[in-house]
C-alpha cells in the first residue's frame, strides 16, 4: 500500500512538474507573441489554467516531504504528551479540510461539466477541462492527508526541526 501511495504522490508531482513546464512554454510563447506582434487566442488564460495546475497537483507531494509551512513555535514550547496530541489533533483538521476541499473541486468539475460551463476569454474551453487539475490535486491532497493523519495516529517516527520524535 506504500509503494501505490507514494507512486500517485509522485505522480502528481509529475504531472505538476509538466504543468510548470507547458507553463513556461505559454509565456514564452506569449512574450515572443507580442515581441513579433501577433496574437496567440487564450494563451494568457492557458498559461492561468497551468499555473493553477501546477499549484493543486503539488500538494500532496508537498506535504508528503514535510514542505508545507508550519508554525512550530508553540509544538517547540510544549512537552511531548501535549504535543502528540496537538500533531493528532492538526492532523485530524488537516484530512477533514483536505477532504471537503477535494469533495467541492469534484462538484465544481461535476457542475461545470453539466452546465456546459465556457471561459470567458477568447478561447472559450469548457471550464470543466482546466478544473480536473484542481480536483485531482485536492483528491490526491486529501489521500495524503488522510495518510498523514493515520501515520500521526499510529505513532510514527517525525523530525521536527531536526529533533527526532517517537510517538508510542
Amino acid at each position: 500500500m506504500r509503494k501505490a501511495l507514494d507512486a500517485l504522490y509522485d505522480a502528481a508531482a509529475g504531472l505538476a512538474a509538466l504543468s510548470m513546464v507547458g507553463l513556461l512554454l505559454a509565456v514564452l510563447t506569449s512574450i515572443l507573441a507580442r515581441q513579433l506582434h501577433f496574437n496567440v487566442p487564450g494563451i494568457d488564460a492557458y498559461a492561468g489554467y497551468l499555473m493553477a495546475g501546477t499549484g493543486f497537483l503539488a500538494l500532496a507531494h508537498t506535504l508528503k516531504k514535510g514542505e508545507h509551512i508550519r508554525v512550530t513555535l508553540v509544538l517547540t514550547a510544549l512537552g511531548i504528551t501535549p504535543r502528540r496530541w496537538l500533531e493528532r489533533w492538526a492532523a485530524l483538521a488537516s484530512a477533514a479540510l483536505a477532504a471537503l476541499f477535494a469533495f467541492y473541486s469534484v462538484r465544481l468539475v461535476l457542475q461545470s461539466y453539466e452546465f456546459n460551463d465556457m471561459s470567458t476569454s477568447n478561447d472559450a474551453t469548457p471550464l470543466w477541462l482546466p478544473q480536473l487539475s484542481m480536483a485531482i490535486g485536492t483528491v490526491t491532497f486529501a489521500i495524503a492527508a488522510l495518510d498523514e493523519c493515520v501515520l500521526e495516529w499510529r505513532g510514527r517516527v517525525r523530525e521536527t526541526d531536526g529533533e527526532m520524535l517517537r510517538h508510542e
